[in-house]
């Protein structure tokens, strides 16, 4: 899409550090220069106002990528698109079918309902729980981690969706701060939320996290 668009050697694409690998590359492989924007703690996906500020006269275009089933903010960021002449695409995820994300939602709602001591996703904007990230916070010490570990050795299936933001790696490593990139990467871990878990495993699950407790206390 970006070669067809005719971005090329020259052209600045802003793109979100939170995520994949694989857009840096693509904006990279056309000959630009990536530049990554911080993202919405709330939809992980890029903020209209971290757009604004990273456009310069040499912005092309935008790559916005929809992440764990809830959209970005398209309107806004398409109004700042506009304003600037930037070419806007997007990277969605894959399509469920409407009930298996039905079933998702369901599960979704029995961890919401039940989860102590995290904080767990808001699900406007037709979220679809492709994955359900909480967050763990951090205290000043690697709770997120240890509550994974601790949560794994109790039988439960968790996940870090992302450890290490684009901007960190070597190849791609960049002399900005994005605070709440930075953050999520800290603190977001992915609970099982699949469509073929009973009820009964959903509960296991809340157990299991609520029993962890005392690991999001304060440190003193």
């Amino acid at each position: 899409m970006l070669r067809s668009a005719g971005v090329g050697v020259g052209d600045e694409v802003v793109v979100p550090a939170f995520g994949n690998v694989e857009v840096a590359e693509a904006v990279t492989l056309v000959g630009a220069l990536p530049v990554f924007a911080d993202i919405d703690p709330v939809t992980y996906c890029l903020a209209p106002s971290a757009l604004e500020a990273a456009v310069t006269s040499r912005t092309a275009a935008v790559v916005v990528v929809h992440r764990f089933g809830r959209q970005a903010d398209l309107g806004q960021l398409h109004q700042v698109g506009e304003r600037h002449g930037l070419l806007v695409l997007q990277q969605g995820e894959s399509e469920a079918s409407y009930d298996e994300i039905a079933r998702r939602r369901e599960r979704a709602a029995l961890l919401d309902a039940g989860l102590k001591g995290v904080r767990t996703p808001e699900g406007g904007d037709g979220h679809t729980y492709q994955q359900y990230v909480v967050r763990v916070p951090g205290n000043g010490r690697p709770d997120r981690d240890a509550f994974a570990r601790a949560l794994r050795g109790r039988g439960v299936d968790c996940r870090v969706p992302v450890r290490t933001p684009v901007h960190r790696l070597p190849e791609y490593r960049r002399c900005v701060t994005l605070p709440e990139t930075e953050l999520a990467a800290d603190e977001t871990l992915a609970l099982p939320v699949d469509a073929g878990l009973t009820k009964r495993e959903m509960q296991r699950i809340v157990s299991a996290c609520n029993a962890l407790g005392g690991l999001l206390q304060p440190a003193f």
